[in-house]
């Protein structure tokens, strides 16, 4: 957990939504940490973060917002993505020397059928809406514009922000190393931030595959900091190779979250427990649990299923219909709806016994 409460102070770093890097805050680490300030109260939030899950981040500005006392927000080093939304909650804004701020459209990856992606693109477009709504709201431009100034994917210098009306006031303070993302994965972002990525290791291939249902990936290195001969904001890099290395990236990263959750399935049905309990065995799988949690459930249950494996046509397709059922915007799966599968297949099970 990377959200800190320290007397009236809430400091947020990281990944916005479940850990990429073991380094993220979530809606419920707000939740809780709020639980212990008093609602009327001064609350002053900092922020560093690449961004993360758009749904999480509207989430959190609603918490943040929604506070009878004044909140304050310091950006430190970064807040891009939906992390630039959770900063438009602060009743003032202020950046610290050398850092960041990115607008931008909300976007997703979607599995399926025409149908499915045309779902996707409604999603987006009212998430889109909605966003630049909040963005409005502290700037006092017409949503419109700013649904423009997301669209052209915007990253902001402490006098930029404050020009627009996205923050209030640029501090003294030198920021942050920035937080771990792939900074990578923008189409616009600054080569100092693209270069510490890289330098980094902050894959977003592996961040994305970490969060297939497979075992925890290895961490990356935590940041080193920032080389104050080189500012984070400078020329950005040519277009056609930003948007070739974007794509390279999200096609890597959507080969390896296909294979690791392919090799999670084979070996869970492989399991000694899986023989008789194949039915069990698949909706665990498609649970976050971890494999040695799997097996012990499986040892636990009784065997009531003689079902033969499916075969992998069979198991593409049934990926292909879960997934839309399963999936939330950027790859999250919805906890909900893996519990209500598996309290499926537990009454399935019990009535069989």
């Amino acid at each position: 957990m990377a959200a800190t409460l320290d007397g009236q102070t809430l400091t947020l770093s990281g990944f916005v939504g479940d850990n990429f890097w073991g380094d993220g805050f979530t809606y419920d680490d707000v939740l809780l940490a709020l639980a212990q300030v008093e609602h009327d109260s001064d609350l002053v939030v900092r922020i560093n973060s690449g961004g993360g899950y758009a749904t999480e981040g509207a989430a959190i500005h609603s918490l943040l917002s929604n506070r009878a006392g004044k909140t304050a927000v310091i950006v430190d080093g970064v807040a891009a993505s939906s992390a630039s939304v959770i900063t438009m909650a602060g009743e003032t804004v202020e950046m610290t020397v050398g850092s960041i701020m990115m607008i931008h459209d909300p976007a997703s990856m979607t599995f399926g059928n025409s149908a499915e992606h045309k779902k996707s693109v409604e999603m987006l477009e009212a998430l889109a809406t909605s966003y630049s709504r909040v963005y409005a709201a502290k700037s006092g431009k017409a949503a419109e514009e700013c649904r423009e100034i997301m669209k052209a994917e915007t990253w902001l210098t402490p006098e930029q922000a404050i020009a627009a009306g996205f923050a209030d006031a640029a501090n003294d303070y030198d920021a942050q190393a920035v937080a771990a993302f792939d900074y990578r994965a923008y189409a616009q972002a600054p080569e100092p931030l693209r270069a510490v990525a890289s330098a980094n290791k902050w894959n977003l291939a592996q961040a994305m595959a970490s969060t297939s249902r497979t075992p925890p990936q290895a961490s990356a290195p935590a940041p080193t900091g920032q080389n104050k001969e080189t500012p984070i904001m400078t020329d950005k890099t040519p277009a056609d190779k930003t948007a070739a290395e974007l794509e390279t990236v999200k096609a890597t990263a959507a080969s390896d979250a296909v294979k690791a959750d392919r090799e999670r399935r084979q070996a869970i049905m492989a399991l000694e427990e899986a023989k008789g309990r194949e039915a069990l065995a698949e909706t665990l799988y498609m649970t976050d649990l971890s494999i040695d949690a799997v097996k012990a459930a499986l040892a636990a249950a009784p065997t009531a299923s003689t079902e033969p494996q499916p075969s992998q046509e069979g198991y593409d397709k049934q990926r292909a219909a879960a997934g839309s059922g399963l999936a939330q915007p950027g790859g999250q799966r919805d906890p909900k709806g893996d519990r209500s599968a598996l309290a499926a297949a537990v009454a399935r099970t019990n009535k069989r016994r």
